[in-house]
């Protein structure tokens, strides 16, 4: 397939229909029209976005002409809007009131183009066919090194992640695994503390111990010098193959990785990276203490990897994530290796090679399971390194105006970079009704009827273009939720970004943490201030409501935009409740036609419910006596091609459901790669997964949902500060009455 002959026919598809909206745009800006006819027009246009919608998601013919037509119709509304607040609504009578003005406007424009530039990027979502090496001569495939780069994580996810890699369907005699070991480098055992220095020690010896037990090679280096990004170009200078892959400690690759990305590199000389999604096999703390939906709800992960980089990879700027990805090594070296300039190195190097007009390719098969941060704690540090290293791309590399690169392609880096700028629009937003309900200050001059017709039609589009790119990847709200569980935190982090934009270093993200109590987060405080000023800015309103008559109908609207906003950060005192995490690794369904078989040859069949590393759960079929505490699992696996038959102990049975808990028992290294092959060597298993969990909802049952579980933790949260209160009070009592 002719990608660019593609890109050129659906890009002059996007022009035609840019022209027709640009007209029905020039209609709206030129006839004389009150706020009732732009009322009326725009009740027309988001009739005509509906429809369109409806059409691109069912239509198979016109798919794409309906797509574009919507995206471009709101788009038009969107510039509409942002116009008439520029002309007419942006007046003040004091420096305070200026100051509130163009700071909401600023939001505004910004959150304007990032809708915009997320129009372009998700217009055709490329969906490219599956390739095989099946039928290719062995002997001509390249070589390659798969590198594992490791800082700090533990013994037994490194060794999964090995066997895994081992076990991939590749010639052995050109495949070669290495365990780049940042952990123990020369610096730190040398290090002026002796305990860290005897710590690093130790971990250097035991995993080249695990390294020579396992039959990989061992890297370390002697400083750390440029973090993950060093180590990994240290390795390179120290191997040869063709072609690298590249897995974080935990990313376990399914045994069909290489046999479903080589065949991009040798049918394109001029690929240099094949990047494959990332995929989680655990939630993260926003889907397992507020939604505890992981298995029903699309994952964060799902509305990048599943809609956003197939978007990017049809502008031909799908970018490197740091793992699960593919890389030819030569182009590699005519860049240096892994860039190091910003704290993403991944994104930074998919830029340099961009600009020199090399290519990139996503493959949209999930093959890859990585472990996602479990604390709220470890997901705000790895959300703000990936705040500040984009932000450091656009101050030092500006993408905007890269030599090399297409204007598509600049469009798509920028889309990716603003994104993560979102802080500085969504606390403005949070706190802006504070300035009128409160202060007086008039932020937004409009009366109702402007308002029913120019800001609520732009609000309805914007969320119907939402709903119509990214429906079945992101629930209605969610995105609302995860900005601002983020944007306290990551906003201090940009202003340090560009103030010193060389300054941030890289924090390797804490994975592997176990939670063996539920506890409220220390990162709740700044959540409660917010409530509490919000809380009162509505008790202000409710005051200027009843004292001032004639501004109620904008005081109304303010309060309304106020307690949306407190509703939501009420929701999200649900993910700032850590809970307790009874399993050491998750569970994910799974449907497997299963053999139970004891030593006696008695056997029962039934169908697994839930899987993991260290065990299943399943429900047997027909009737019969509880299963001995000891048996054989048989059942077939897709990665090894052939049946497993897995020793387990059973933990429990209810002869009532039929349910049957087992845990898994390896007694030889054979049967440990089976097990890890069984449960996470299977691709398709994960297909079946997101297929389950990735699915459309309305946006009226979607905020009935935030609505209907994130508010029932606001009394846990309020007995935890009672109790925190009377210890304090307690603490201070008691010397008073030891001194009495």
């Amino acid at each position: 397939m002719d990608y660019s002959q593609t890109r050129r026919h659906y890009t002059s598809q996007f022009i035609i229909v840019l022209l027709v909206a640009s007209f029905i745009l020039g209609v709206l800006l030129l006839a004389p029209m009150d706020a009732l006819g732009q009322l009326l027009s725009s009740i027309v246009i988001l009739i005509a976005i509906s429809l369109c919608s409806k059409e691109a998601r069912h239509a198979q013919k016109y798919q794409h002409l309906f797509r574009i037509f919507a995206l471009v119709l709101a788009i038009a509304l969107s510039v509409r809007y942002l116009l008439w607040r520029g002309i007419y609504t942006l007046t003040y009578s004091d420096l305070f009131s200026m100051i509130a003005v163009w700071l909401l406007f600023a939001a505004e424009i910004y959150a304007g183009i990032t809708s915009i530039f997320g129009a372009i990027v998700n217009a055709f979502p490329l969906s490219r066919p599956l390739l095989s090496l099946e039928g290719i001569d062995q002997t001509s495939l390249p070589s390659v090194d798969v590198m594992i780069p490791s800082y700090n994580e533990d013994e037994e996810i490194l060794e999964v992640t090995i066997r895994a890699a081992k076990m991939l369907d590749y010639p052995k005699e050109k495949l070669s695994i290495h365990l780049l070991d940042d952990g123990g480098t020369d610096q730190k055992i040398n290090a002026a503390d002796p305990v860290a220095a005897a710590v690093a020690l130790k971990r250097r010896k035991d995993l080249q111990a695990l390294c020579k037990r396992l039959d990989i090679t061992y890297h370390t280096r002697a400083k750390n010098e440029f973090a993950k990004a060093g180590n990994v170009n240290s390795a390179i200078q120290n191997t040869s193959a063709d072609l690298i892959v590249i897995l974080d400690a935990d990313h376990v690759p399914t045994s069909d990785f290489l046999d479903r990305t080589v065949p991009w590199m040798l049918k394109n000389e001029k690929v240099f990276l094949v990047q494959t999604p990332h995929f989680m096999a655990n939630p993260d703390p926003v889907e397992r203490n507020f939604f505890s939906a992981f298995t029903r709800m699309p994952s964060e992960n799902d509305m990048f990897y599943g809609t956003i980089q197939k978007g990017l990879d049809y502008w031909g700027s799908s970018f490197f994530c740091g793992s699960a990805a593919l890389m030819r090594r030569k182009h590699l070296d005519l860049v240096g290796g892994i860039s190091g300039d910003s704290i993403t190195e991944d994104a930074e190097t998919a830029l340099d090679l961009h600009k020199m007009g090399y290519e990139s390719v996503y493959v949209d098969r999930p093959m890859v399971s990585g472990l996602a941060p479990e604390t709220f704690d470890a997901f705000i540090q790895q959300r703000m390194r990936w705040a500040q290293g984009m932000t450091q791309i656009l101050l030092l590399k500006k993408p905007y105006k890269a030599e090399g690169l297409k204007w598509y392609q600049r469009v798509g880096y920028m889309s990716s970079i603003m994104f993560w700028l979102f802080p500085f629009a969504r606390i403005i937003f949070l706190l802006m009704p504070l300035a009128y309900l409160v202060f007086g200050l008039q932020v937004y001059h409009a009366s109702i009827l402007e308002i029913f017709a120019f800001t609520l039609p732009h609000v309805i589009a914007t969320y119907m273009v939402s709903t119509m790119l990214f429906g079945r990847t992101r629930w209605p709200l969610v995105s609302e939720l995860y900005e601002i569980l983020q944007c306290a935190f990551t906003l201090n982090a940009l202003i340090k970004v560009f103030l010193k934009p060389r300054a941030p270093s890289f924090v390797v993200t804490p994975k592997g943490e176990s939670l063996d109590r539920t506890f409220v987060s220390p990162l709740s405080s700044v959540f409660y201030w917010l409530i509490l000023v919000i809380t009162f800015a509505l008790g202000s309103g409710v005051y200027k409501y009843v004292t001032e008559p004639l501004t109620r109908e904008l005081t109304v609207v303010v309060m309304l935009w106020n307690a949306f906003n407190l509703v939501l950060l009420l929701s999200v005192l649900s993910v700032l409740l850590e809970r307790k995490q009874v399993r050491s690794q998750a569970r994910l369904p799974a449907s497997n036609s299963v053999v139970i078989k004891t030593n006696t040859d008695e056997a029962w069949v039934g169908d697994l419910v839930d899987l993991s590393l260290g065990g299943a759960r399943l429900r047997l079929k027909g009737e019969g006596a509880l299963v001995p505490d000891n048996a054989t699992f048989t059942s077939w696996s897709h990665a090894l091609s052939k049946n497993v038959h897995l020793p387990i102990h059973v933990l429990h049975f209810d002869s009532q459901s039929k349910i049957l808990r087992v845990r898994f028992m390896p007694q030889s290294e054979e049967q440990e790669n089976e097990v890890i092959a069984y449960c996470l060597g299977d691709s398709l298993r994960w297909i079946s997964f997101q297929r389950r969990r990735t699915r459309a909802i309305s946006y009226w049952f979607g905020a009935k949902h935030v609505l209907k579980i994130g508010l029932k933790p606001v009394l846990l949260h309020m007995l935890v500060l009672i109790g925190k209160f009377a210890g304090k009070l307690g603490s201070l009592v008691k010397p008073v009455k030891e001194n009495q």
